[in-house]
């Protein structure tokens, strides 16, 4: 259901609208779906119980990171009111991380403590280096951001199997007619 190939976590859960610009398809619209993307993200190994409040916060979080990343990509000052949103959920109890014997890992704890995860993630996102390889997919139907990787940060896709292919399609496809 959910998609990671941003190459960062705030990225990812930025990426749970689809189409922002066309069609806004909302992933996250129940609170069983962040519970879900939660857990297939790696903030916690079990579904936290998510109530309205906290899918709220969720989606406040999502689009102050989205406003912010976009002042990033843009060259734009960075808005306060998003600012004050990403900053005040940061200042949360942090999910618990326990090592096992065997190396394992778990991740425990509430929805709430996985939105604080989620918030220090994007203050550590746009105040550090990475920063300034944020990029907006190539192809105009998607909206997704990601980090540019590439040695010479010529990356046009979020993903080379789903956008990268659609747009090679696209433009063979438009070469043989």
């Amino acid at each position: 259901m959910f998609t990671f190939v941003s190459g960062n976590r705030t990225l990812d859960f930025i990426g749970t609208v689809k189409a922002r610009r066309a069609e806004f398809n909302d992933l996250l619209t129940t609170p069983a779906d962040l519970g879900q993307w939660l857990i297939e993200a790696g903030v916690l190994d079990t579904a936290p119980e998510v109530g309205a409040e906290t899918l709220r916060r969720a989606t406040r979080l999502r689009e102050a990171a989205w406003h912010l990343a976009l002042a990033e990509t843009g060259g734009t000052a960075m808005p306060a009111a998003d600012l004050r949103v990403l900053n005040e959920l940061a200042h949360g109890e942090p999910t618990r991380l326990t090592l096992h014997a065997d190396g394992s890992v778990r991740r425990s704890g509430t929805a709430e403590q996985a939105l604080t995860d989620i918030a220090r993630d994007a203050i550590e996102l746009f105040g550090g280096e990475d920063h300034a390889r944020i990029r907006e997919c190539g192809r105009p139907e998607c909206t997704r951001l990601y980090i540019d990787t590439s040695r010479g940060g010529s990356r046009r896709w979020c993903d080379m199997t789903i956008c990268g292919n659609r747009a090679k399609s696209a433009a063979f496809r438009a070469r043989q007619s």
